[in-house]
């Protein structure tokens, strides 16, 4: 059993929803993003994304590895900052445009 951070931009909400699915089908602890402030039209203050993204740190820190929503190829800032930082950590990285889910 793994543990997996889920790291992507939150316009993404499908995508991240079936990921979750799919990999906790596979008998792992799937860790993902607090809400869908893109897709779903949320405004957060500058404070609130530094803390969303201090947030999701600490979940990579807990995690084995990342898998990251990158629908077309997209990585936003704060996604390439989390790959950065998982790397830094070691931690594995999957990628699902890689064709990991069905």
């Amino acid at each position: 059993m793994r543990v997996i951070t889920l790291c992507g931009s939150s316009k993404f909400k499908e995508q991240f929803e079936q990921a979750n699915a799919f990999l906790t089908l596979q008998g792992n602890i799937v860790i993902s993003v607090a809400f869908f402030e893109q897709s779903e039209g949320i405004e957060i203050t500058e404070d609130q994304a530094e803390l969303l993204g201090n947030l999701h740190f600490r979940k990579i820190d807990m995690s084995d590895e990342i898998f990251v929503i990158d629908v077309d190829g997209y990585k936003g800032s704060s996604t390439r900052r989390e790959i950065q930082y998982a790397k830094e950590k070691g931690k594995a990285i999957r990628y699902y445009s890689h064709g990991e889910i069905p």
